[in-house]
């Protein structure tokens, strides 16, 4: 072999193994978040299309046909994957595991439902995802929906939905989604990712107030107000009932955004960051995911470099 056929194939190698080295960087960046490594890839499909429908509500089948107060359809580019937990861990590891990247990343919060509130399993196993394996128990899936813009300024939209099936294995759909330039998706800010959420908390009771609200709620507010200079807007909607004045009315959605700023100062998110605002009735936005009494809860994160709230 010649000197030249030597360093030439000497070369070649060392390009391969630096490809080879490469690689694991260059997935990460096509699908922007990193795997859960405590989950096994059973499945990846092609989702680019130009008109992908995305659910931002829950779901429901009438007949044949598939239902949503609240969907959109946009032209992305990306992937979804079907992830396996492993033994003796659970969906939700993985979905803190994601919900944390997202945090970082400074990703809005666009949509989120849990349990029975979602909708069937089985449709969005079969109508949405056409992934039978997806179906499981109506009582054990979530569903999220969040966008946020990555440092060259490409859009992105993560789809994650979690279930527990019938045979106790648990499972995780996650797609990746870039935007195409033109797309418009409400919700998702020029801000520079500063603004999270909102995080949407039925309410009920008038004297005393009662909210939907559990763990997986309070972890990802935490999750998403984890700097300590970012501010907590606490907004309170309300219905006008028959025979009430615009006043009382008001004054009932006051009374649920205090009470909840009680209960998060009292959860360690410090009522010294909280901002609380009354709406009322004043605006008509009234969805199954957005009832009319309901709280709206907004994080907004200081400008970059700023150390005060704002």
């Amino acid at each position: 072999m010649s000197v030249c056929s030597s360093r030439h194939s000497l070369s070649s190698r060392l390009a391969l193994i630096l490809l080879a080295s490469l690689m694991p960087w260059l997935q990460a960046e096509a699908s922007v978040l990193l795997a859960f490594p405590q989950a096994e890839l059973e499945e990846e499909r092609d989702r680019s299309s130009s008109s992908y429908r995305v659910m931002l509500s829950p779901i429901r089948e009438v007949g044949s046909e598939l239902r949503a107060e609240n969907s959109v359809r946009l032209a992305v580019e990306g992937s979804g994957q079907l992830f396996r937990m492993a033994p003796g861990i659970t969906r939700q590891d993985a979905r803190r595991w994601y919900l944390e990247q997202l945090q970082n990343r400074g990703a809005s919060i666009l949509f989120q439902c849990s349990g029975r509130e979602c909708g069937r399993s089985n449709v969005w196993a079969n109508q949405v995802f056409d992934l039978a394996t997806l179906y499981g128990r109506d009582a054990q899936q979530d569903y999220l929906v969040a966008g946020f813009e990555d440092g060259e300024g490409g859009r992105w939209l993560v789809v994650l939905y979690t279930v527990t099936r019938g045979n106790q294995r648990e499972y995780l759909w996650l797609e990746q989604l870039q935007l195409a330039d033109d797309a418009v998706l409400p919700g998702l800010d020029g801000e520079g990712g500063r603004l999270a959420g909102p995080v949407i908390v039925p309410w009920e009771g008038s004297i005393s107030v009662s909210f939907e609200w559990g763990a997986e709620s309070q972890r990802i507010l935490d999750s998403m107000a984890s700097d300590p200079n970012a501010r907590i807007v606490i907004a309170g909607f309300s219905g006008l009932e028959p025979g009430e004045t615009l006043e009382a009315a008001t004054e009932r959605a006051e009374r649920a955004a205090n009470t909840m700023s009680d209960l998060l100062d009292r959860s360690g998110l410090s009522r010294s960051r909280h901002i609380v605002r009354a709406i009322g009735p004043l605006v008509r936005f009234s969805t199954p995911e957005r009832p009319e009494n309901r709280i709206e809860i907004l994080v907004i994160r200081p400008p970059e470099g700023s150390s005060g709230n704002e």
